[in-house]
């Protein structure tokens, strides 16, 4: 009984919680052969860009590079924005907000 009671609280407050509708006000993208960019940005103030391209082509390593950006706004009312390569090196993320491992 205990249960049914707490999921219909859980329910209710689920059904109350406001939502925001998010419309896409800017949408472009190009992809070709050897690469693609693309770049959206929606009506809640979240932005994502992003370009790639071959490296290393008709190679074992070949490989595609990645640079790129994303931001949005947090609960908080700041805008958080992360800068990132992805690469034969990882997922190389930056953003003043996110921690710095140490120096080696």
């Amino acid at each position: 009984m205990k249960f049914a009671i707490v999921l219909v609280a859980l329910f209710a407050v689920a059904l109350a919680a406001p939502t925001q509708e998010v419309s896409v006000l800017k949408h472009v993208s190009d992809v070709g052969a050897d690469g693609f960019n693309y770049a959206v940005e929606t009506s809640d103030g979240s932005k994502k860009e992003e370009s790639g391209h071959l490296i290393n082509a008709g190679t074992e390593n070949e490989a595609i590079a990645v640079r790129g950006s994303f931001s949005f706004l947090g609960d908080d009312g700041v805008t958080y924005t992360v800068n990132y390569v992805a690469d034969e090196n990882g997922f190389q993320p930056q953003g003043a907000h996110l921690p710095v491992a140490p120096e080696a």
